[in-house]
């Protein structure tokens, strides 16, 4: 059998995965085709390749899910093949088929294969059928608010309502008691239609405590099919992954065999090919529950790379191609442990909602052994609300777990991001913890350790306040003279003769404010951009890093990286501009439903409005009964953050 050629590969996707999978394609000598929105014209994968073109719009629907545009995309460019990476189209059967009637090659499986286990629904009525055990549900065709009812109501609540054709979180609610099941059905149907383009839905038992074990599941076009060991991935906010590990902690070999057969066997059953992922949940037992079948590359993949030494996207390009698997099941190595996690531009105070803005700080850690950083942005990119808001991963590898831990943890530190508000901190917060350290795992551990991972933002201590003043006044434009850097002259150390140096600055951070005045250096150590600021010895010196960026200064104390301003105290004055009784908005988005009238009474916690952004919704809810006195947007309206959508007059006590 010949070999199919692919010698140009176009790339349907943004972000990490699109410059992760041209980065393979380029050391195996193939030239890579990206295609970007009108907003992504300069994005990091436009520039990493050899050919790039713009696809219009903005919203995936007017730019990476236009499947017309993608085809003549690649047959503009030359490109034989088109790799999907994750999310977008990745599971879509009507895009395998386009791309294969248009005589190209799709770098993932049969579109009969991702009609077969891309519906959630289908999947378990097929996996019902191959005798692997389900978590009990309702699957069905009807789709009413009705037939939901009566199948939570005979699986017994809490429950978890699912997109039949996502996955990532999206069109996934959790509903602790009936009153909550319409509103939660209709947000989780509209977020699958957006987000999938299909809004139908299945129900589940919420299963307590489990833990989310999936297995990498490999299948060429010669009948081999093979398991590349599993990874856990119970760390979740959302219902998305934030920290994946491979393998499992504690996994018995015994039943790494069992799952991984059973994942074989259900790839096989449907004719699998190349990469997938078949995902169960664990209990504290030992059983385990088929969830879905992820017909692609997943998030995670890093993690299984690491252990195995292997390059998935390689062993993609190479099984497109119509080459056979190289190893053999047993031949599967399994050497070390490796953790990842997801870097998000996200809010983790604020319910982790999705952040916007633009990166004008962005620095990764350094690379070495047992470290790689899979990123798709760079410093002055801008963080859109249209799409998926990780920034990147970062992963290690150790010989063993805890090495592969303290490995990440120093990665953490070496990360500086600003502009945009992310979870660095919380995931440092995560890996530090030492439940996670004794890999007590299961998918409810943040809200177990929510204390301690989302601590409350406490007034900053003195000592952060005279160290950002030192740094300010240190890392300020003329500080030191190009031409004689010991000179005392151009130094703003406030220096009066007769009188103590003395220099008063007005500062602000994490919205508090502080008047601090400096009469000497802080008995510390500054590195400012990579370079020691001032050195002054002490008992026991600690080292702090600067970094500047504009009118911007960022000092990372206390595990966290803190953006500290000077404040101009007469404008102070004019702070507290926002409408009284005004309910603002928290990001940036659309407004997709208007639910209450001026007029209207409403009670505490009733939504009010509904804002999609990232592709996912938030409901902006009453604080406190009242009336409606005002609405200032409109469905289909753009917002942006901090923008009043609702003033809400409260009701007067009786």
């Amino acid at each position: 059998m010949s070999l199919k050629p692919i010698d140009t590969l176009l790339v349907a996707n943004r972000g990490e995965i699109a410059c992760r999978v041209m980065r393979t394609a380029a050391a195996m000598g193939i030239k890579t085709v990206a295609v970007h929105s009108a907003i992504d014209q300069h994005a990091r994968h436009v520039r990493a390749a050899d050919v790039a073109i713009n696809l219009g719009g903005a919203k995936p629907a007017d730019s990476y899910l236009l499947v017309d545009k993608l085809i003549a995309a690649a047959k503009a460019s030359g490109a034989q093949a088109i790799h999907p990476g994750y999310g977008f189209l990745s599971e879509n059967a009507g895009f395998a088929r386009a791309i294969e009637q248009a005589g190209l090659i799709f770098l993932g499986p049969p579109a009969t294969a991702i009609d077969a286990m891309g519906s959630k629904s289908a999947a378990k009525a097929l996996m019902e059928a191959a005798g692997v055990p389900l978590v009990p549900g309702y699957h069905g065709a009807e789709q009413d608010v009705e037939t939901f009812r009566a199948a939570a109501s005979r699986i017994g609540y809490p429950v978890l309502l699912k997109a039949a054709a996502g996955g990532g979180g999206k069109g996934m609610k959790v509903v602790e008691q009936e009153s909550e099941l319409a509103e939660a059905l209709a947000s989780a149907q509209r977020e699958a239609q957006s987000s999938f383009g299909d809004s139908r839905m299945l129900v589940e038992k919420y299963v307590l405590k489990p833990r989310h074990v999936e297995i990498q599941v490999f299948a060429d076009s010669h009948g081999h099919c093979l398991y590349l060991n599993e990874r856990d991935c119970s760390i979740q906010r959302r219902h998305q992954k934030v920290v994946e590990e491979a393998p499992a902690p504690g996994l018995a070999p015994e039943l790494r065999r069992a799952m991984g057969e059973a994942a074989v066997k259900a790839a096989q059953a449907i004719g699998y090919v190349g990469a997938g992922t078949v995902e169960f949940l664990l209990d504290e037992r030992g059983e385990f529950f088929f969830m879905e079948m992820n017909t692609r590359l997943q998030v995670e993949h890093p993690v299984t790379e690491l252990i195995t030494g292997l390059d998935l996207v390689a062993w993609q390009i190479r099984v497109a191609r119509g080459e056979a698997l190289p190893i053999t099941q047993e031949q599967v190595p399994l050497n070390g442990h490796a953790i990842e996690v997801r870097l998000y531009a996200e809010d983790p105070d604020n319910d982790f909602l999705p952040a916007t803005g633009t990166l004008a700080l962005y620095r990764e850690a350094k690379a070495g052994p047992g470290r790689r950083i899979d990123s798709g942005v760079s410093e002055g990119d801008a963080v859109s609300p249209f799409y998926d808001p990780m920034l990147g991963k970062l992963i290690a590898w150790g010989e063993n777990r805890e090495e592969a831990r303290l490995r990440l943890l120093a990665m953490l530190r070496e990360t500086y991001v600003g502009g945009v508000k992310t979870n660095l901190a919380f995931l440092e917060r995560v890996l530090a913890h030492p439940a996670f350290a004794a890999a007590e795992l299961d998918t409810g551990f943040i809200p177990r350790h929510q204390a301690q991972l989302l601590p409350p933002v406490n007034e900053l201590p003195a000592e952060f306040w005279q160290l950002a003043a030192e740094a300010w006044r240190q890392s300020s434009p003329g500080a030191t003279r190009s031409d004689d850097p010991h000179s005392p002259w151009p130094q703003v150390s406030g220096l009066r003769l007769g009188l103590p140096a003395q220099s008063d600055l007005h500062l602000s951070c994490q919205g508090q404010r502080q008047l601090v005045r400096l009469r000497h250096a802080a008995p510390s150590t500054l590195t400012l951009n990579g370079e020691v600021l001032s050195d002054h010895s002490s008992e026991q010196r600690q080292q702090y890093s600067v970094l500047r960026r504009g009118a911007d200064l960022y000092l990372h104390y206390a595990g966290e990286l803190r953006l500290v301003q000077l404040v101009d105290p007469i404008a102070e004055a004019q702070a507290g501009h926002q409408q009284q009784g005004g309910l603002s908005a928290p990001m940036n988005g659309s407004i997709v439903r208007l639910l209450v009238e001026p007029g209207q009474q409403v009670e505490a916690g009733t939504a009010l409005v509904v804002l999609e952004a990232m592709k996912m919704e938030h409901s902006i809810r009453a604080p406190h009964s009242g009336t409606v006195k005002a609405l200032y947007c409109r469905e289909g309206e753009m917002v942006s953050e901090g923008a009043v959508l609702v003033e809400l007059a409260a009701t007067e006590a009786e």
